[in-house]
């Protein structure tokens, strides 16, 4: 079975997050059924419950939507997911779809989720010098000026003690998501890291590049 780290996103308590658009594709497990996805994400993940978004964040082309960029657990019983109050923006269709999808579910153990709103920046496009500076990969989506850029908030990474937050260049977003990330984790120092642009231009973010490191239970590691 083909799946990416970036394609689920679990609370701890028994409930998983995914989208169709990537478990789905053709260029995954095309001789899985959906059952049989959310069966296997089952007996490996521990949970007991999935919950499927139709579509990750628009222009998510080179992951076909990792639910990473969409939306996440902030913890259990609450979810972070991106935004846009644009109607005529392509992503609007899909973050109210997921909204409804969200609003109208209960986790694994029965709780109706709170929705957080994280906005999305931009929406930002590719510059021609950008495009210019990538080099290019058969195997990966062509870089083309004008492109529109997969870039979301939500895409940040969790540390004991902070929450580690792509910027973009857009003052209004960055700062709205800083504010609404440091209500949200009143516990976690919320630290910017500027330029993340230049980590969409390779079709990730920082929740993409990095992995997380569970401290062990007390008592469960044997040293010597």
């Amino acid at each position: 079975m083909i799946l990416e780290g970036g394609s689920i996103h679990v609370d701890g308590e028994g409930t998983c997050l995914t989208t169709e658009e990537c478990l789905l594709n053709k260029n995954r497990n095309p001789n899985m059924t959906k059952e049989q996805i959310e069966d296997q994400l089952k007996a490996y993940l521990g949970v007991q419950k999935v919950i499927w978004l139709p579509y990750g964040l628009y222009g998510d082309d080179d992951t076909n939507g990792h639910i990473d960029n969409m939306c996440c657990f902030a913890r259990p019983g609450v979810v972070l997911l991106s935004w846009t109050d644009d109607e005529k923006d392509p992503q609007f269709i899909r973050s109210m779809e997921a909204e409804s999808i969200l609003s109208n579910t209960s986790d694994a153990n029965g709780r109706r989720l709170e929705i957080i709103k994280l906005h999305v920046p931009g929406p930002l496009y590719m510059t021609d010098e950008e495009a210019a500076g990538v080099v290019q990969d058969c195997n990966a989506k062509t870089r083309l000026p004008g492109t529109r850029l997969a870039a979301s908030y939500v895409n940040f990474y969790i540390s004991t003690g902070g929450i580690i937050t792509p910027q973009f260049g857009d003052q209004k977003w960055d700062d709205e998501a800083v504010r609404v990330l440091s209500q949200v984790f009143p516990n976690h120092e919320v630290v910017r890291i500027e330029g993340a642009r230049e980590i969409v231009l390779a079709g990730g973010n920082i929740h993409c590049i990095t992995q997380q490191q569970p401290a062990a239970l007390p008592g469960t590691v044997k040293l010597g």
